[in-house]
């Protein structure tokens, strides 16, 4: 309870300017350690003060990974994932910790070298610590501070995980888990070595580790029960357990298996506690869902359902020193729905003291409000925030169980949800900006970023750019994103080098990804290396930046992207409409058709206004289409939207249907439920922005949202109303139908006018209340 509670009084300090000149603090390790192997590692060091400080400041960092406690209460995690040239530091305010007398600092840093996730660059194990002022530096990172290797620790590596790996930990042989408080004995513990000086990002030609102040808060951390057994052989259970904590006895020479379900799929840092049971096997697995026998870990059915299913997921293991109080907390976040705890006893009995999770994730507060009776609409909203508040925590990620990767596909949809439902946009201007910094020397961006390897997935640097145009449009900021145009002409660079005389793309290079569905996943092209998906992304891309360089940055290179664009949609038209078929082709030789294609040609206004409507109603009754997944709906609903069918919307959410109807507290990664990889895509949340932009029609009619266009396709709905955040308050609407007229109510930000599209008819809104009936 303490490692909970206390974290909840956590101060980081947001917009800390770096130091000019370099730390007094030293990077340190283990004595005789190479640094790039796997290891856990504890730092100690006791400081004497005479009073309880009022303020503590402390700047704190380690490569990979650290826990930060004070006289044993945890103060800080972290340090935010960059890279090298931009390594995160956080800073703390320890007063609250902190006593008159002995005070012990400690710090639990791993490093998981070659067993790391893909998402972390690490330059070999380290840690620092540097006080603010010279009042704090009494607890800088040098000699003084000691040091020691927990043998007791071991990598499970598994199957395909790109995300972290299990843990082997064995009781005998670990540290006692009270080696952060002030009583503890370091007496044998050797001293830490130094590594190198710590110094800020460009007080230096030369540094491992580029210092910067995180941007990012101190994450969540909340005290969380798991809540059913669902099942349990070989020992008697408390009918309370684990909803509440309950110690149980497993009796010596036993083998036990519990199944507990959380009921909805979570993050977690998890804790076991438990006494005795001298060289007994403990195993915690931690799965999304099970898998119906038979199927080799492929189909999982409803994910509510335990019998005739199978167990597959990760583990983490223990083996019981014996002791009273033995406890272990994973060092990295566990994500699940279900957790099966194992325990095989030798000779001794072996005590269930308690178990339970402390869920993390970065701490967004929803803001957006939608107004209904429709619970159908409420249940969908609520998964959707869970499915993008697990894939949000110091990035945002594709998938918190299996690669928590922050791939540009998702994270643009998931940027665009937080702007619809937070007032926080901190996570995807950090998004943005590692991004930024994924750039290759050819121009475009790396898929994912951060991430140790180099994987190019071309089409999602055109994404990026779309991401550049969201937040401008959203929440504005001239100066943050013109600073990002060089990396736009970069990535608009690259690809001119593979359009041909009449601009259409050839050979697109690299992974020409798109989506999971038909051939798009792969690659996708005619006889001449061309097709109609990559020519429209690169249109659509022409037209965002031709925007953007027109109001805050080159006008030659806003002519020059007009330009380019105007020629593309001309060959578009000439090379892939299909006037028989009445929709545009995958290819030149028109022998392939899909909905992606014929959404982004709405969507960049190559379908005149006149034609959408006819190709709409074929994109929803043509089967033989390349369907899109749950993914591309964000695009296809777009552009029925935009062809005239808003008002249909919610007859566009039968995948959505089918997730809940099977079990899901999140939204699959793949349409094919039964089979999906991941339970929990973020980028399935799309209708957590359509139900406030498109059924509510709140959306930015200008940069930094500063008009605001309200036009509602409300459909059945006769009484509905909600508030999404603005940068300059809120937008709130409130529609409700009384025989044939409406009452409309809306609310606009000080200082931000609007427009009301109602029926093809436009009315003027004013900042502030605003009442019409029509």
């Amino acid at each position: 309870m303490i490692f909970i509670l206390s974290f909840g009084y956590i101060q980081n300090v947001q917009g800390q300017t770096a130091f000019a000149k370099p730390w007094n603090a030293q990077w340190i390790a283990a004595p005789r350690d190479s640094g790039v192997s796997y290891g856990v590692y504890y730092f100690r060091k006791s400081i004497d003060l005479a009073d309880k400080p009022v303020a503590f400041m402390v700047h704190v960092s380690a490569d990979n990974r650290y826990k930060l406690y004070i006289n044993g209460k945890l103060v800080s995690l972290g340090p935010a994932r960059g890279d090298s040239y931009y390594w995160n530091y956080e800073t703390v305010d320890l007063a609250p910790y902190l006593i008159a007398g002995k005070n012990t600092i400690a710090a639990l840093v791993w490093n998981e070298a070659q067993y790391s996730p893909v998402a972390q660059i690490s330059v070999r194990t380290g840690f620092i610590l540097q006080g603010d002022s010279s009042r704090e530096e009494i607890i800088n990172t040098n000699n003084t501070w000691k040091c020691l290797r927990d043998i007791g620790h071991k990598p499970i590596p598994g199957y395909f995980f790109a995300a972290s790996k299990g843990e082997m930990v064995d009781m005998n042989k670990a540290v006692s888990s009270d080696w952060t408080t002030i009583n503890y004995n370091d007496d044998t513990w050797p001293q830490a070595f130094k590594v190198t000086d710590g110094k800020p990002k460009g007080t230096a030609w030369g540094i491992d580790w580029a210092l910067v102040p995180s941007t990012l808060p101190a994450r969540e951390m909340t005290y969380q029960r798991l809540l059913k057994l669902r099942k349990a052989t070989g020992v008697e259970v408390p009918q309370e357990f684990p909803e509440k904590k309950a110690s149980f006895t497993i009796p010596a020479n036993s083998t036990v298996s519990l199944l507990l379900d959380q009921t909805f799929e979570t993050n977690a840092y998890i804790t076991l506690n438990f006494s005795g049971g001298k060289g007994a096997g403990l195993s915690l697995g931690y799965a999304e869902s099970l898998y119906e026998k038979g199927s080799k870990g492929v189909r999982k059915g409803n994910r509510n359902v335990v019998d005739g299913k199978e167990f597959v997921g990760r583990i983490d293991s223990l083996i019981a020193d014996g002791s009273k109080g033995q406890s272990f907390t994973t060092l990295n976040f566990r994500t699940y729905r279900y957790i099966r705890l194992n325990i095989k006893t030798q000779s001794e009995p072996l005590v269930i003291d308690d178990l339970y999770g402390t869920f993390t994730a970065y701490p967004f507060k929803q803001a957006s409000i939608f107004d209904t009776d429709n619970t159908e609409i409420k249940q969908m909203l609520d998964i959707g925030w869970r499915t993008a508040r697990l894939n949000a925590w110091e990035t945002y990620t594709d998938c918190p169980y299996y690669e928590q990767l922050q791939y540009i596909g998702d994270t643009r949809i998931q940027a665009i949800v937080s702007y619809y439902n937070t007032t926080d946009d901190r996570l995807a201007r950090n998004a943005i900006n590692q991004i930024d910094h994924s750039r290759l020397p050819e121009g475009i961006t790396r898929s994912c970023y951060p991430s140790n390897g180099t994987q190019v997935i071309s089409t999602f640097s055109l994404w990026y750019i779309g991401m550049l145009h969201d937040y401008w449009m959203y929440r504005g900021n001239d100066t943050f994103i013109k600073n990002k145009l060089l990396g736009e002409r970069g990535v608009l660079d690259f690809f001119s080098k593979y359009q041909q005389p009449n601009g259409s793309l050839k050979d697109t290079p690299y992974w020409a990804f798109v989506d999971w569905s038909g051939n798009l996943w792969g690659e996708v092209k005619g006889k001449d290396g061309s097709a109609a998906i990559y020519d429209l992304q690169l249109l659509w891309a022409y037209q965002w930046a031709a925007e953007m360089e027109a109001k805050i940055g080159l006008h030659d290179y806003a002519i020059l992207y007009d330009q380019k664009a105007a020629q593309l949609k001309a060959t578009i038209q000439r090379k892939y409409w299909d006037p028989a078929k009445g929709l545009y082709a995958d290819t030149k030789e028109k022998n392939g058709f899909s909905q992606h294609v014929n959404s982004l040609a709405i969507l960049t206004g190559v379908v005149k206004s006149a034609d959408r409507p006819a190709i709409a109603k074929r994109l929803l009754t043509d089967k033989s289409l390349t369907q899109c997944s749950v993914y591309f709906k964000y695009y296809l609903n777009q552009a029925l939207v935009k062809a005239g069918l808003g008002n249909d919307y919610m007859d566009w959410l039968g995948i959505y249907r089918e997730n809940i109807a099977m079990g899901l507290t999140t939204w699959a990664e793949y349409s094919d439920i039964n089979t999906s990889r991941s339970d929990c895509h973020a980028w399935g949340s799309s209708p957590n922005i359509e139900f406030f932009r498109t059924v509510l029609g709140i959306d930015s009619d200008a940069p930094g949202f500063s008009k605001i266009k309200i036009e509602p396709h409300l459909g059945a709905l006769t009484k509905v109303g909600g508030e999404i955040p603005h940068p300059n308050g809120k937008v709130s609407v409130n529609y409700s139908l009384t025989g044939a007229r409406w009452t409309i109510n809306i609310s606009l930000p000080s200082n931000t006018s609007g427009t009301l599209v109602w029926k093809a008819k436009t009315y003027n809104l004013k900042p502030g209340k605003n009442s019409l009936l029509i």
